[in-house]
């Protein structure tokens, strides 16, 4: 993905790391529209930032997405990077009798199903541009779970997998897949986690992420420093140390 001269469609765009991307792959030299369910918020960013484009969009309603995939390819022909960036992240309790799923479910319909079917939608398009992107917002608890959330952490590593195996099924067309993988940011994905001193500031997290789109810009993954050492927990034979540090130990 070239830094600049791209038109990029980023999910989950009124808030958090999308908002940011937005902001600043805009300043960048990008054309952006953010998608997202909260019209309020799209257009809060839209004030702050002219001459960014919204299309709302309920990423967990399937049944309105390859609508939605037409109307923007309509509206934006020069449509080729999407960012598959919206996800809710909400704790469950496992041991609750009974389990509410109600929560796994919305999480499994926004965080993986949301993506793919996005992605299904666009992908003949993006695969007649002469350069495309599809970038997937997976998490560090790809890697290793956070206990407390084990549905987002479960949707997120199959983020991961479905970005391995998408990657490979185009290679040699024109679209790159790029993973990108944060580690807890300083935003209101959860709560606790803007104040929470262990998350990583939101301003550097992408001044580190766009820092590294420029210096590796077909991926395949985008980490920033702090994320690797859960990215690179198992490979590095501290796997279970590092479950035990994010999650207590027995």
């Amino acid at each position: 993905m070239n830094i600049s001269g791209n038109t990029i469609l980023i999910t989950g765009g009124g808030s958090g790391i999308g908002r940011a991307l937005a902001e600043a792959l805009h300043a960048e030299g990008n054309s952006i529209i953010i998608a997202g369910r909260r019209r309020a918020a799209l257009e809060a960013v839209v004030a702050a930032t002219p001459g960014i484009a919204i299309a709302p969009l309920d990423i967990a309603d399937g049944a309105t997405i390859p609508d939605f995939a037409a109307r923007l390819i309509a509206a934006y022909p020069a449509l080729n990077v999407v960012i598959n960036n919206a996800g809710v992240m909400i704790a469950e309790d496992l041991t609750a009798e009974p389990v509410d799923l109600a929560v796994a479910e919305a999480t499994i319909a926004t965080n993986l199903l949301g993506p793919i079917r996005l992605t299904a939608a666009l992908l003949p398009h993006l695969k007649a541009q002469p350069a495309a992107t599809v970038a997937m917002v997976s998490s560090g608890l790809a890697f290793v779970p956070l206990a407390a959330t084990p549905t987002y952490s479960a949707t997120k590593a199959a983020i991961h997998s479905y970005s391995e195996s998408l990657r490979h099924q185009l290679r040699g067309t024109s679209v790159d897949v790029i993973e990108i993988a944060p580690p807890a940011v300083a935003t209101d994905l959860m709560p606790g986690h803007a104040d929470n001193p262990n998350s990583m500031p939101l301003d550097a997290y992408i001044a580190e992420t766009i820092a590294d789109l420029k210096a590796r810009p077909a991926g395949p993954e985008n980490l920033v420093e702090r994320v690797k050492l859960l990215r690179d927990a198992e490979r590095e034979g501290r796997y279970a140390d590092t479950f035990a540090m994010l999650n207590g130990k027995d």
